[in-house]
């Protein structure tokens, strides 16, 4: 089975030696195929057949909000508004953005100015600080961009990324230990630390100073750290709450860039030198499935125009690596299928000290080795989740009328149950937990649908774990001893039975609009480029048509696994092309002069020097008389 890109299923989330066997040249030979494969896989994945999805057309707007905007193009104003943009100055931010006028300041985080005035301290008197990170790309990014911003303010420092099989997300009482015994000063976190009171707490009695940069949500019981810099709280002072944990450390970046500054120190430090950091966040930002909008599409959007110059030569492999005929663009799938993944993968199969070493690094013969370290771990990844995935099936019963599903495996590596437990929840449309057990030790990824909030849930769940947190619809536990675990699960299960109860769970398609093929044409195309950058909260369009009739239909691909359709609409004789990967099936299902219904998205199509606009099938079903 191909393996699906993780970015799509995972939200969750030491320097050492990644010498530990040979090393060989980079694989380019599948690289071509791959995307194409991908995109049949998801398909297949996605469209399942005894899941039938709901349709929902969002709102039409009001005529009071045409008639405010009458230069618009109705299908624009209805985009528009679907994102809750109905005033000029929104519009105008959204289809103009411009950093310099929309990013916002940094020290309305309440606690920059003192992390600022700390890290300084640390800096004139030469001390000994220590960036703890997380291991995935979010965390492995945001490690790497103070990183270079502490390096150019004159500030050495060392890094410590954990191993996630052995110490788990987040501090750990052995690493926090080993700070306090080496006579370290200062500890800043990057994406974690607001989870780890009692690790915390640890290192105040050691008299470390720590500051927390995060952006997960706040535990029952918020640590005692020398400051905190968490968008997601509620007395952070930040009014952006969905930065990424990158977006986090890129503001505490651009403070103590402004401020040396004015000190006028650094290494040949100019104004705005901390954009070059963008290409890291716009990867940390996609990869950790955050929404695209506010300001995090200011970060993306001018991001993806540093990765494409970037100054960091083992990323400008990596983005190399990436590209293929099927998909050579910089932008967010880029990052989100073929980067992003590969980052990720360090942490999970191996060490995430090499990811963190090839975004770092300028020594040439070590970004190969790096690389190619990369590509490997990503390969077994892959196959560890396929193995994994299949044993997982083969405990659930389809037939059972509980609302959240459980899968438990011995030694199962846990960095990839999550991505085991994504695709679950994609299959199923149900909360999912799957859990690896190592002796009496219960370590889990969670993913779950919107109508769940799986982190609130856990808090709710008593005194069971060793550690847990996450977001609404992805999250991470500890649990020790066996008692714990069926206490946990039974309080899991009875919270999703009685929340869900009255709720259809069959996936939801949320359609932007309903159009008829007469409009899909080059003009609506070049405005549709305008909403880019495309992901969580700012998803690609959607769009229905009815009753489009058959003109030609034929099975294409090497296994005929995909659906081409030529179609017209009454009252317009041009033919249009659709195209369904994974739809082969439906060829048997429908003949020429017969009526369809689909949901699409408007794609353009490039070979041999011509491009032409053609519709992706998302979803379909015969036309109802």
């Amino acid at each position: 089975m191909v393996d699906l890109v993780e970015c799509w299923c995972n939200r969750e989330k030491n320097h050492r030696q990644y010498h530990n066997g040979n090393y060989h040249a980079p694989n380019y030979s599948n690289f071509l195929s791959f995307t194409h494969t991908l995109i049949i896989a998801i398909y297949s994945l996605l469209v399942k057949k005894n899941m039938e999805k709901k349709w929902k057309i969002l709102d039409k707007i009001d005529e009071s909000l045409r008639v405010q905007f009458p230069e618009i193009n109705d299908v624009v104003l209805q985009l528009l508004y679907n994102r809750g943009l109905t005033d000029q100055a929104e519009i105008d931010d959204f289809l103009s953005p411009n950093y310099d006028e929309q990013i916002l300041d940094p020290y309305l985080f309440k606690d920059m100015g003192k992390s600022v005035e700390r890290i300084f301290q640390a800096v004139e008197k030469k001390e000994k600080v220590v960036i703890y990170g997380d291991y995935d790309a979010d965390g492995v990014c945001s490690t790497a961009v103070l990183y270079y911003t502490l390096k150019k303010i004159g500030l050495d420092v060392e890094i410590r990324i954990p191993y996630r099989d052995v110490e788990g997300y987040g501090l750990n009482e052995e690493a926090v230990i080993g700070i306090v015994h080496y006579e370290f000063d200062l500890v800043i976190t990057v994406d974690c630390g607001i989870s780890n009171k009692y690790e915390i707490d640890i290192l105040n009695k050691g008299g470390v100073d720590i500051i927390i940069t995060d952006h997960h949500q706040e535990p029952v019981e918020r640590p005692k750290a020398y400051a905190i810099l968490n968008s997601t709280l509620d007395d952070s002072g930040y009014p952006f709450k969905k930065l990424a944990g990158a977006g986090v450390a890129f503001k505490l970046a651009q403070a103590l860039i402004f401020e040396a500054n004015k000190k006028g120190i650094g290494d040949n430090l100019c104004v705005g030198w901390e954009k070059w950091l963008l290409d890291l966040v716009a990867i940390a930002t996609v990869g950790d499935m955050v929404p695209l909008i506010g300001e995090n599409r200011i970060l993306v959007k001018y991001g993806l125009s540093v990765l494409e110059k970037t100054n960091k030569p083992g990323l400008k492999l990596l983005v190399e690596m990436a590209k293929s005929s099927f998909m050579n663009t910089v932008d967010t799938q880029l990052i989100g299928w073929r980067i992003a993944p590969r980052l990720n993968a360090a942490g999970r199969i191996k060490d995430a000290t090499v990811a963190y070493d090839i975004l770092t690094t300028e020594d040439q013969s070590k970004i190969n080795e790096l690389a190619d370290f990369l590509e490997d771990n990503n390969k077994q990844r892959q196959a560890i989740t396929d193995k994994m995935l299949k044993e997982a099936l083969g405990q659930i019963d389809e037939n059972n009328k509980d609302k959240v599903i459980w899968a438990v495996g011995d030694q199962w590596a846990e960095g990839v149950v999550g991505l085991v437990a994504g695709r679950l929840c994609d299959r199923y449309h149900r909360p999912t937990l799957v859990v690896s057990k190592r002796g009496d030790i219960y370590g889990g990824s969670c993913r779950s649908v919107i109508e769940f909030n799986i982190t609130e849930a856990m808090k709710n769940c008593g005194d069971v774990f060793v550690r847990f947190g996450g977001h609404a619809q992805a999250g991470g536990f500890q649990v020790k001893g066996k008692k714990n675990f069926d206490k946990f699960v039974k309080e899991m299960t009875k919270l999703a039975n009685d929340q869900l109860k009255d709720t259809d769970l069959r996936p939801e398609i949320a359609i932007d609009a309903e159009i008829r093929l007469i409009d899909v044409n080059w003009e609506l195309w070049d405005e549709l480029e305008r909403f880019e950058p495309f992901g969580e909260g700012n998803e690609k369009p959607l769009f229905t048509i009815s009753k489009m009739k058959i003109e030609q239909s034929q099975l294409v691909g090497k296994d005929g696994k995909h659906l081409r359709l030529m179609t017209t609409q009454t009252g317009n004789a041009k033919i249009y092309k659709l195209i369904g990967f994974g739809f082969g099936d439906w060829n048997d299902k429908i003949k020429q002069g017969s009526y369809i219904d689909v949901v699409c998205e408007i794609d353009v199509n490039e070979w041999n020097g011509n491009r032409e606009l053609q519709l992706k099938i998302v979803d379909l079903r015969l036309h109802e008389k």
